[in-house]
């Protein structure tokens, strides 16, 4: 999974939250990427080895972080609900990881939007609806409003961008699992005896 969005929304709290369970008042820029690992068990049955790659969001960092689009299975954008310019370009994160990744099917690319930072509410200057109907506009993406702070909603929004990932992988699994059938047209065959 990689984490998208500007500078200051709260991505490196979030992994930090959903990983390790931690929550630090104090800000350091990420630069370039940072990575960390968790074993999650999708209650299916299903036990998944889930590194998280949280990317820089100042403008001056975003070519490092760019390198690690590719491998992303999965893809969190993040915005700070007391910013309505982090939510405003979501639009553009969303489509450079788009380019870079150039999946075989944008529409289902697994997704999930964090509206983080819900614990400032009286703060708030992006409604839940505007957020919904953003997420919605774009093939339903799956919308969960955090606090890294206070850990709200931190694992359900994870949980479900790996879920809906790892139901993606398996229908290309079930769908690669046989090649194409080899069809012998036999009109076209002239009728010569075979010696095999």
């Amino acid at each position: 999974a990689i984490i998208l969005g500007d500078s200051g929304v709260g991505k490196t709290s979030l992994m930090h939250q959903y990983v390790r369970g931690t929550f630090s008042t104090q800000y350091k820029a990420t630069i370039g990427a940072d990575f960390m690992k968790k074993v999650v068990d999708l209650d299916d049955g299903r036990v998944v080895d889930v590194s998280c790659w949280d990317t820089a969001g100042q403008e001056r960092f975003q070519s490092l972080g760019v390198a690690f689009y590719r491998g992303a299975d999965c893809c969190i954008l993040c915005f700070d609900v007391t910013s309505v310019r982090s939510f405003e370009n979501l639009e553009s994160w969303r489509d450079e990881f788009l380019i870079q990744v150039g999946p075989r099917d944008p529409e289902s690319f697994p997704f999930v939007v964090v509206g983080n930072k819900i614990d400032m509410e009286g703060k708030r200057a992006v409604s839940q609806k505007r957020a919904m109907e953003w997420c919605a506009s774009k093939g339903n993406i799956p919308y969960f409003e955090t606090s890294a702070k206070r850990d709200i909603n931190v694992d359900n929004a994870f949980r479900t961008v790996v879920k809906n990932a790892m139901d993606q992988e398996t229908e290309a699994d079930i769908s690669n699992d046989f090649p194409d059938p080899i069809r012998i047209n036999t009109d076209d065959q002239d009728n010569q005896s075979c010696a095999c």
